[in-house]
């Protein structure tokens, strides 16, 4: 990828800038001379991947604010569908959220020492730096957006020329004084936008990343990086920082298929904001950081993660979700693409939740108490399937996206989910949908049955 070679570059950039910094004998120290006519190294083509380096770390420094850390406690690790099919475990479910933020932040940092004092402690210096790093990314953006917009008036212009050349049978004349009335003003106005495009590129490069310093943007970017660490370790409790959130959580689940009392399978602990996971390895903050958190990430066997499912199931959701609203619209082959959208271990569950069931479907209360279900168990599990999408999609187009536009975390999704406990759900919701689709249909059936009776009626009863 093309930021995981840019990451390759700083990685090397900064190894020789700690190499320069470290004694060496001085031999023959005043045999060489600095080079007066060295010039500094600008960033260049490369200010699109760095301003997207730029607006995640951003973006990540966002979601440590005071207000993101009481939003994730509150709601995020409290979804009724996280605590259904994911855990029940705060100080598991903090970890994995813990996890993600390092895994993030080790895009960025090779280690997570702070030798040469780099983190920022001001929080003026912190919101001024921010300040610049904010204007870099917008003007960073609008510049990609305008050299666009030049290579489409530029790539006009050249076809204009081309077929004015074409009509006029010679392959050379292109010049824009040979060129009739009409053609002439088009390629004028055209040469007129150019202009005006190209100056608007050369005073976005300025004031963008494109013409600043290579040092100078790593200078600011290293100072970014082991603030947003610093930050994680105050927020979570990490090593000998106090968290700097108390929390009051309450809120309860139960895990799917259980019907047992909520309140009573959850036990909530008034604490400070941590992770038990991290405390274990509290005291390895070097590069084991990055290490020991980002292999919670990787999903156990029992998950939809781990069997790569999670994204097909997501959809399979959000497909029976708009089925389950409009059941009378859906038809016999809608029903079957659905059908062949389900893995084998569903079909499964499926066949043996439909044995014994009877083919007549027209009982309403008993499709009204279906209609209820369904719409509660959607009720907690199509947020873990918008929030996959959202999740996915986000990083599928990050290389066009330079400012992340959600705060979904991958807890908040079907990654971790138990495979069984969400087939189990998914299962409930396809032998609830087979039923109101059937009544649905056999209502229809009816009443179209009664009106052609009735219209029959009328005409035997219309005198000849």
């Amino acid at each position: 990828m093309a930021l995981e070679t840019w990451l390759i570059k700083v990685k090397t950039a900064l190894s020789n800038s700690f190499d320069s910094v470290r004694p060496s004998k001085p031999k023959n120290l005043l045999l060489k001379k600095p080079s007066l006519s060295s010039k500094p190294k600008h960033v260049g083509v490369l200010s699109f991947e760095i301003a997207g380096v730029m607006s995640k770390l951003l973006h990540l420094w966002q979601s440590l604010s005071d207000d993101s850390i009481i939003r994730l406690r509150n709601d995020a690790i409290a979804i009724e569908g996280v605590w259904k099919l994911i855990s029940n475990d705060e100080s598991f479910l903090l970890g994995l959220a813990v996890a993600e933020f390092a895994d993030t932040l080790r895009l960025f940092a090779d280690s997570g020492r702070d030798p040469h004092s780099w983190t920022l402690t001001s929080s003026k210096e912190i919101e001024a730096k921010h300040k610049r790093m904010e204007r870099y990314v917008t003007h960073t953006a609008t510049l990609h957006r305008e050299m666009d917009e030049l290579s489409v008036l530029e790539s006009a212009l050249r076809k204009a020329l081309h077929n004015n050349s074409n009509n006029n049978n010679n392959d050379h004349n292109n010049d824009v004084c040979s060129l009739g009335g009409k053609e002439h003003q088009k390629v004028c106005d055209f040469q007129q936008k150019i202009f005006w495009q190209k100056q608007e590129v050369k005073d976005l490069k300025e004031r963008s990343l494109w013409n600043k310093g290579f040092d100078a943007v790593l200078l600011l970017l290293v100072r970014s990086i082991f603030t947003v660490l610093a930050r994680i370790k105050v927020v979570f409790g990490i090593g000998h920082c106090k968290p700097c959130l108390s929390r009051s959580l309450s809120a309860s689940a139960t895990v799917y298929p259980s019907d047992q009392n909520p309140t009573s399978s959850c036990i909530f602990v008034s604490g400070p904001l941590k992770s038990s996971k991290l405390e274990e390895n509290k005291e390895d903050l070097g590069s084991g950081f990055f290490e020991s958190n980002c292999k919670l990430l990787k999903p156990p066997p029992s998950t939809l993660g781990a069997s790569a499912l999670a994204l097909h199931y997501a959809n399979l959701i959000i497909v029976m979700e708009k089925m389950i609203k409009s059941p009378q619209l859906v038809g016999v082959d809608a029903r079957d693409d659905l059908y062949a959208m389900l893995p084998s271990s569903i079909r499964s569950y499926l066949r043996s939740r439909l044995k014994g069931v009877g083919f007549s479907a027209c009982d309403p209360v008993l499709a009204g108490e279906w209609r209820d279900a369904l719409g509660r168990i959607l009720g907690w599990l199509l947020p873990l399937a918008h929030n996959m999408i959202k999740w996915q999609s986000e990083r599928s187009f990050e290389q066009q996206n330079l400012v992340p536009k959600t705060n979904v975390l991958l807890l908040q999704t079907l990654f971790f989910a138990n495979k069984e406990k969400t087939e189990a759900a998914i299962t409930e919701l396809l032998v609830g949908l087979n039923y109101i689709w059937r009544f649905e249909r056999e209502m229809t059936a009816k009443a179209l049955f009664e009106c052609t009776n009735f219209n029959g009626l009328l005409s035997l009863r219309k005198p000849s």
